[in-house]
């Protein structure tokens, strides 16, 4: 019986080691059998606010052992000590694994890479391929790549529309694009992150699939509130064509969800994972298997401050490897927010 036992954690070990490999500074979650098979997603984090080190795991692990994509997730990292530091604005490693990739998935904020790191950001643009951004993404980048906001996704940052931490945002189908294949099975969306402001993404040249009503609360059964700040309702997610900075032309999908906590939201979640079927030229299921792979729990957003805590709480890309769920405490100043589970005794 002990040897049988010991075969089987063995089994155990090998199958979590083929399910995802980590170089020191990413992690990969090979594919598994799935429409997406082949296929290769670039997740890029590193925001200093909404947590986008908890999600793009969270997301890649489901692209990938749910849907068959291979997923390589990638980290602000801290260069002398290599734990993830999402207040290290100039250090993303990794991102040579765009020259092979079929999609990119940013949910970066201000950051301010090397022109060297960056140079296969740059090919994968002017290749026109697919780009997926969440939240900060519209404002991803600083300097040179401070384009990517307006000229890829077709918004840059212009304000909180509704309260910051006080009001949440209700996703309301387009309906004149209520059939779109990125809205299969899309029915209920609640971010507890706040709408938005979004003025010049051009319409007419986007099709808008949902937009985000302001909430009275950040319970996920709030009602819309009445008056301006719903008259009109901002866009909240959208695809279109973009141009490149050589003239290439691509398709993105944005959305400024995209917290941590907002994807609890399961029709968030169906949402991201239904654009990269529709990116990558594959087609959209009617009900994407969007279930966690792993428990998943989210901290609150939140700016963290304190410069001792990263290099303390000391995580590395493996730590969101599979069969892992990383816990953290909420940022100080944090709301209250019950609705999803916050560690293995739930």
């Amino acid at each position: 019986m002990r040897k049988l036992f010991g075969l089987s954690a063995m089994a155990l070990g090998l199958a979590t080691l083929i399910g995802n490999t980590a170089s020191a500074e990413s992690l990969v979650f090979e594919g598994k059998d799935g429409p997406g098979k082949g296929k290769k997603v670039v997740l890029i984090s590193g925001d200093e606010e909404y947590r986008s080190e908890e999600a793009l795991p969270m997301l890649g692990k489901i692209l990938s052992q749910r849907h068959g994509f291979t997923c390589t997730v990638l980290f602000s990292i801290d260069p002398e000590q290599g734990y993830i530091d999402p207040n290290n604005q100039k250090n993303i490693p990794g991102l040579d694994a765009l020259n092979d990739a079929d999609l990119m998935i940013v949910a970066t904020r201000f950051r301010t890479p090397s022109e060297e790191a960056m140079k296969p950001f740059d090919a994968y643009l002017e290749a026109g391929k697919p780009v997926i951004g969440l939240r900060t993404a519209t404002h991803g980048f600083q300097g040179k790549w401070s384009y990517f906001g307006l000229e890829i996704l077709g918004e840059k940052w212009v304000a909180h529309h509704g309260g910051h931490k006080r009001e949440g945002c209700r996703g309301i189908i387009e309906k004149a694009n209520a059939k779109h294949p990125v809205l299969n099975s899309v029915k209920d969306v609640f971010a507890p992150s706040d709408v938005y402001t979004v003025k010049n993404l051009d319409e007419s040249q986007a099709t808008v699939l949902l937009r985000g009503a302001v909430t009275a609360t950040l319970d996920p059964a709030s009602e819309a509130i009445d008056g301006p700040k719903n008259n009109p309702i901002q866009a909240l997610a959208w695809l279109r064509e973009y141009t490149a900075p050589n003239g290439a032309k691509g398709h993105a999908f944005c959305t400024t969800m995209g917290a941590s906590v907002d994807l609890v939201s399961h029709d968030a979640r169906r949402l991201v994972v239904n654009a990269a079927y529709h990116l990558t030229g594959l087609e959209v299921p009617k009900a994407a298997n969007v279930d966690f792979v792993d428990p998943f729990y989210p901290s609150f957003y939140g700016f963290i401050r304190e410069k001792d805590f990263w290099p303390t709480r000391n995580l590395k890309p493996q730590d969101f490897a599979l069969g892992k769920s990383p816990l953290a405490k909420d940022p100080p100043g944090s709301p209250d927010w019950p609705f999803r589970k916050i560690g293995p005794a739930e």
